[in-house]
């Protein structure tokens, strides 16, 4: 449960990046340290400049002995014997040293270099720091100092370092925690707004936007995610009812038309005839209508993820079937087409140009409906009465229908539908009234004169 809290792993995180940090820089410093501990006690180990070892040599042997000192001393033990290579028994001046076959080495010459320094002991088993110094042929002087007081330096070093990296690691778990307190409080404003919709489903719920750094992005794409849900919904409700209210007339038509046939049937008194005839015309046509009306709200209501994959299309050849199947309803069209291929579904665009071209039809009944292509721009044209300038911008909403078009079958849903399938192919349209009288549609999409593959095996 400890790393259950993002706040906890940040700090955490923090925390064992600087202590790592910290430990490198402590043991590099340390590292340092002890070299030049080390290096300034060989330096005092080794020969002064001018001094020549062979003098060195001749004076020891004149002041030093076949056996070791191991009187008490009053400062630091300081030994120094000589070496030979030859199986002589070693000269001594203070305590004996152990002699190592690197030793040996050096007093036969075999060694890499003139002198050896190294970490031995004396026979008494203390701790020297020892210089092993070629002097002549089959001779080595052997000088030490003891380490005990180095060994105290780097232990007091280390301690002092383990110290500060210590309190170093504690601030920085410290800074951490601040850190990130203040670097996800507005993560947890947004955290606090997400549980408040998913709690209230107050989808008007804003999150304040400060700077533009990453979470001020993240806020200002939750706001608009939660503007387009509350826009979608209210939509949703806006066809709920808007359907509802279309569906009423012609429910309310067939459950009275048909309570009036049981009525004649339940009392025995036949209707006449040609009333009953139209009785049933109209009872078809109430179904045909609420077929037509189901339809549309089934076109509308899926989504815009749930349309057919897009692929290039041939659009003329869509527009060539809209208008063979608006001329089987008996709608007089002329058309004048260009090649133009685009990327969009077929059954939506195909849907979309006869839709134009019934609406046209149904205000232009005596007359033709002009429907042409050319350059990626389509216009179905018709010579009705067109539509007042202040009704041109609701012409693609849901259910809106003009008034002088009430009294004409239809649901409101043709061009909303033609809105969408142009929307979803990334095209325009549009909708105003024609030089001459009447009205103009035009799709416009994004397209090419060739399609794609056929300029591909050109190249």
């Amino acid at each position: 449960m400890i790393w259950s809290s993002l706040r906890t792993r940040l700090t955490l995180l923090v925390t064992i990046a600087v202590a790592l940090a910290v430990a490198v820089s402590a043991g590099a410093c340390f590292l340092i340290v002890r070299h030049q501990v080390y290096e300034q006690v060989d330096r005092q180990l080794g020969p002064h400049p001018g001094e020549d070892p062979r003098k060195q040599q001749y004076s020891l042997e004149r002041d030093c002995g076949p056996v070791p000192e191991n009187e008490p001393h009053y400062g630091p033990i300081h030994s120094t014997q000589i070496i030979y290579a030859d199986g002589r028994p070693p000269c001594y001046i203070g305590p004996a040293l152990k002699i190592i076959p690197e030793d040996w080495q050096v007093a036969a010459g075999r060694w890499k270099g003139p002198r050896h320094f190294h970490n031995g002991v004396t026979e008494d088993g203390t701790e020297m720091r020892i210089l092993t110094e070629y002097a002549k042929p089959g001779v080595a002087v052997m000088d030490a100092v003891p380490l005990r007081g180095i060994r105290n330096t780097l232990q007091m070093v280390a301690l002092l370092l383990g110290g500060v990296a210590a309190l170093g690691i504690l601030v920085a778990a410290t800074a951490g925690l601040l850190i990130a307190r203040a670097a996800l409080r507005p993560v947890g404003r947004l955290t606090r707004a997400v549980e408040h919709i998913a709690q209230t489903e107050d989808l008007d719920t804003r999150i304040p936007v400060k700077g533009n750094d990453e979470i001020a992005r993240l806020s200002s794409s939750f706001n608009a995610m939660t503007t387009a849900l509350a826009g979608s919904r209210e939509r949703q409700k806006q066809l709920v009812a808007d359907a509802g209210h279309e569906l009423r007339t012609p429910l309310t038509t067939l459950r009275t038309n048909i309570d009036l046939l049981l009525r004649s049937e339940q009392t025995g008194r036949s209707l006449d005839p040609e009333a009953k005839r139209r009785l049933l015309v109209n009872v078809k046509a109430q179904f045909a209508e609420l077929s037509t009306l189901v339809a549309d709200l089934l076109q509308l209501a899926r989504g815009d993820t749930e349309h057919e994959p897009h692929v290039e299309l041939a659009f003329h050849e869509v527009v060539t079937a809209a208008v063979e199947r608006a001329r089987l309803r008996g709608a007089e069209v002329v058309t004048d087409l260009s090649p133009w291929y685009v990327v969009g579904s077929a059954t939506s665009l195909e849907r979309a140009v006869l839709n134009l071209i019934d609406n046209a039809a149904k205000f232009s009944p005596d007359s033709q409906v002009e429907v042409s292509l050319k350059d990626g721009r389509l216009t179905v044209r018709d010579y009705g009465p067109g539509l007042p300038e202040e009704e041109l911008p609701h012409v693609f909403e849901r259910f809106w229908r003009s008034p002088s078009a009430r009294g004409l079958p239809g649901s409101g849903l043709g061009l909303a539908i033609v809105a969408q399938a142009v929307e979803e192919a990334e095209g325009k349209v549009g909708l105003a009234n024609a030089p001459g009288g009447g009205a103009i549609a035009t799709i416009d999409l994004p397209g090419t004169l060739i399609r794609n593959s056929e300029s591909d095996k050109s190249r």
